[in-house]
């Protein structure tokens, strides 16, 4: 990619030149059946045995990495990293590398600081050789970064709508009509959690419902929530939930099925045996989906399944299989996800790399009988205090997106901190603008109500500059009301974001008016919008 940027022979079209070797071990070329040399590490004696090249980062930038890699034997987790002196490391990246077939590493690294880094590579398993080719690292400038973005917004967010206005019975157009238009729900799914104290709060529910369409429960559907005790449910507090959000025409994620951290299972849950467990389990399957069937959009229906593995290390490896499946029979209408942290926030976490994520959802699909459930990708976004990688976050979305399923950022928050407002909104805008990316969900709120770690108001429900931020997306991520006229043959064009919109038209001869709805998808450009005056 990009002729490899700033790295200096970066196909080892010139043997070993550019690159030294990092740590023990030896470096050399190989060249393969089909001539194409590569470089090999090997005699490794350390997990970061292999071989570097030095480049200087600016601060400021983001910088995009690619390479391919192979390992001599089996399969293998290879990493980028980048040491920047002093004996630290920062992950850019990780994929699981097999012998006899070249696996792309992808990832990137947002500079803090300038000056020289050591680009170079690690396997924890050292009897085996690293085998790299075509590295990359491509730097961008906040500018360019921001003018790709807008660029993909215009194109995946927005279409391209051709209107003619006609009168009943008559194929001739209607010149000089008043054309009035205004969205009445935006394309793009941009929600906001919800916990319980909506329901003792008029401040909190008038507040939610101006502003947002999409929402999920932070806790309240959770299995210890519905059942703390064994056999005895209560669903009281999550259906009065529901009915707030359908009241206000709000559309829920259902979160969560089960969730795989041993941590959060009740003590009943944990005493159970695995055969008390499993119809513990189905209970629990059959009574929440199919309590709310219909009533959500998704269902994170294992969550943090590569994390943990709770169900899978008491009922056997294929339950989150399993369970996808049920899940899915007992509410087809509904989209069925997994759900992980740290996927595109941090390289560093290797077990849940996107090439990881993207497996495990493919292994669930794979699964006899699964072939055809229409599945999600849901990453939570939970990012720390300080600069958000982007460039890693960008190349995350890139992987998982060749799945072809869509991606929901589900729990989105930042840590406290001196910028946070401004990293909220340089995590959302990249979101937004990423192609694969349909929704997203951020787990903050007011402060009344607990959200203290990204809180959007204050005790008195003023925004606090997190909340600006949001306030400011909702209106940009929304098409301004519209007023035009038609042209002599009734047409009028213009871009729009994808949603839905009523659309008023004024006879320009007697001034009565005649009203319509329309819907802008991605599928819209080459369609014209018939619209009957009265």
């Amino acid at each position: 990619m990009y002729g490899g940027g700033i790295i200096v022979n970066p196909q080892f079209t010139y043997g070993t030149y550019g690159w030294t070797v990092s740590g023990q071990g030896e470096i050399a070329e190989r060249v393969s059946r089909t001539n194409n040399g590569f470089m090999a590490a090997y005699n490794r004696k350390l997990p970061l045995d292999s071989f570097s090249q030095k480049v200087l980062l600016e601060k400021g930038k983001f910088y995009m990495f690619s390479a391919w890699v192979q390992v001599s034997e089996g399969s293998e987790t290879v990493s980028a990293v980048f040491g920047t002196g002093g004996g630290e490391f920062v992950p850019g990246g990780s994929v699981v590398a097999e012998h006899g077939c070249w696996s792309l590493l992808k990832g990137g690294i947002a500079a803090n600081s300038s000056g020289p880094v050591d680009l170079l590579f690690e396997s924890k398993n050292t009897s085996k050789e690293i085998w790299v080719d075509n590295v990359s690292l491509q730097p961008f400038s906040k500018k360019q970064w921001q003018f790709h973005q807008d660029q993909n917004i215009e194109k995946v967010r927005k279409g391209k709508v051709r209107l003619q206005v006609t009168y009943p019975y008559s194929k001739a157009g209607v010149g000089g009509a008043t054309v009035l238009i205004k969205q009445t729900k935006p394309g793009f799914a941009f929600g906001c959690g919800m916990n319980s104290h909506i329901l003792k709060s008029t401040d909190y529910q008038n507040w939610f419902a101006s502003r947002f369409k999409f929402t999920a429960f932070t806790n309240e559907m959770k299995w210890y929530s519905t059942e703390k005790k064994q056999g005895r449910e209560n669903y009281t507090i999550a259906d009065a939930m529901l009915k707030f959000a359908q009241d206000n025409k709000i559309s829920i994620r259902g979160h969560t099925v089960f969730w795989d951290d041993p941590k959060y299972q009740t003590d009943w849950v944990k005493a159970l045996s695995p055969k008390e467990l499993k119809e513990a389990a189905e209970r629990r399957m059959n009574s929440i989906v199919s309590r709310y069937a219909g009533d959500v959009i998704a269902w994170d229906v294992v969550n943090e399944n590569l994390h943990f593995s709770f169900l899978e290390d008491n009922l056997g490896k294929n339950a989150s299989s399993i369970y996808f499946s049920k899940a899915y029979k007992l509410d087809p209408s509904a989209r069925m996800f997994v759900n992980e942290f740290n996927t595109i926030e941090f390289g560093g976490d290797v077990k849940v790399s996107p090439g990881n994520l993207k497996k495990r959802l493919e292994g669930m699909l794979s699964y006899p009988g699964n072939e055809d459930i229409p599945a999600g990708i849901g990453v939570q976004g939970h990012f720390g205090p300080g600069q958000p990688n982007l460039a890693y976050m960008r190349s995350s979305l890139d992987i998982l997106a060749t799945t072809g399923a869509p991606i929901w950022l589900t729990e989105v928050s930042v840590e406290p901190g001196l910028n946070q407002a401004q990293y909220l909104e340089e995590v959302l805008r990249e979101a937004y603008s990423h192609p694969a990316v349909e929704g997203i969900i951020i787990f903050a709120g007011p402060l009344p109500a607990g959200f203290s770690a990204t809180a959007l108001t204050d005790m008195n429900f003023n925004s606090t500059p997190a909340g600006d931020v949001v306030d400011k997306l909702i209106k940009e991520w929304k098409s301004d009301d519209l007023k035009a006229r038609t042209d002599e043959g009734g047409f009028f064009g213009t871009s729009l974001l994808h949603g839905e919109y009523e659309i008023m038209i004024i006879n320009p001869i007697t001034n009565s008016s005649s009203a319509s709805i329309f819907e802008v998808t991605k599928d819209s450009s080459e369609k014209i919008f018939h619209i009957q005056m009265e």
